[in-house]
């Protein structure tokens, strides 16, 4: 296993009818040196077997089984015996350009990078065959110094580029180092990537894009009902200020990042709160919009963030009135939009 450049690692869980094309994208890849380590996560449909079948054919998988115990105990599993030079992490329900391993790994190689940050496909689809593709990337750029990085990782963040772990090259050796793991807990991506970045120092940012995230399945965990939410959303703003505050990077462009990110997220609530799937009544959903508005964290965002499109300055009215009867009838339209049109929600959504 000397000669293994990449530990490629994927959980599944509960994904029949994808795992099969995310499998075969990663077989595809131009770089053949890699292990394919993928944790059956106590699924309880076909994907173990079919993955299965996979590994009996190629001895470059690997297949865990274990009990069921969520992606961040997977991807942790999975860590613990990987022997690549770098880590990747890809979800079972998505698919990968076939040169995205050799050209991440050869510019990781050539610059000694900690991590390394590449664009994406957001596939959206509004029915089983038809799809809007929204790319996301950032241009090329090594940063020079620690310091760089963190005065332009507003760029990234903006993007959602340092959110998920499926855009990434992670130096193998500055994950077990400094032995970071995924926490347990629902959106676990992002608290993951936080601990990577906090102290990292040798980063790199191509503007390719290889990863397909596909969005809108019904039973994708996007589209949900949470009734905790709005609790996470506050949880992450937190982290956000937190790391800026260690970083000491203070600058405008930097805080108004963090707190438009924030608003935005304040839209998504409102909304969560609002969908059909939601058991309150209208009453406790008014309730809760209330509550949401009168939060102190509001009117700090709404004086800090500069929406890019006259949409979202539509969309933060009601929240800067404080109307919990309009901000609510906000809440049901986008939600109606969301389940009814997909496509059209995808559209508005991009150009937020």
């Amino acid at each position: 296993m000397s000669d293994v450049k990449i530990s490629v690692i994927m959980p599944v869980y509960q994904v029949e009818k994808y795992v099969r094309k995310a499998i075969e994208s990663i077989q595809a890849q131009t770089l053949k040196e890699f292990e394919f380590l993928i944790v059956d996560d106590g699924t309880l449909d076909n994907s173990g077997k079919i993955c299965d079948e996979y590994a009996a054919k190629d001895h470059r998988i690997h297949v865990i089984h274990k009990e069921n115990g969520g992606a961040p105990s997977a991807r942790n599993a999975a860590m613990e015996i990987a022997v690549g030079k770098y880590f990747y992490f890809m979800d079972s329900d998505d698919w990968v350009e076939p040169t995205m391993l050799e050209d991440m790994y050869k510019l990781a190689e050539e610059h000694q990078l900690e991590m390394l940050v590449a664009g994406y496909f957001i596939d959206t689809y509004y029915d089983d065959e038809h799809y809007i593709t929204t790319e996301l990337s950032q241009p090329d750029r090594i940063f020079q110094s620690q310091q760089e990085f963190r005065e332009q990782a507003y760029r990234l963040f903006d993007l959602n580029l340092l959110y998920t772990p499926w855009n990434k090259l992670y130096q193998a050796n500055y994950i077990q180092r400094h032995n970071l793991r995924f926490s347990n807990t629902f959106w676990d991506d992002f608290p993951f990537n936080l601990s990577v970045v906090r102290d990292i120092e040798r980063v790199g940012v191509t503007c390719k894009k290889y990863y397909h995230f596909i969005r809108a399945r019904a039973e994708s965990e996007t589209t949900r009902y949470r009734s905790d939410m709005y609790q996470k959303r506050e949880e992450e703003h937190q982290w956000m200020v937190d790391l800026y505050q260690y970083w000491q990077i203070k600058d405008y462009k930097s805080m108004e990042m963090v707190y438009r990110r924030y608003i935005e997220r304040v839209i998504g609530c409102i909304e969560n709160v609002t969908t059909s799937n939601c058991t309150l009544t209208k009453a406790e959903k008014k309730a809760a919009i209330c509550k949401i508005l009168d939060n102190p964290n509001v009117p700090r965002a709404l004086r800090m963030a500069q929406p890019r499109s006259t949409y979202m300055k539509l969309m933060l009215k009601p929240i800067k009135w404080k109307n919990i009867n309009l901000a609510y009838l906000e809440g049901k339209i986008i939600s109606m939009i969301k389940s009814k049109n997909t496509k059209l929600f995808a559209s508005l959504k991009a150009k937020r």
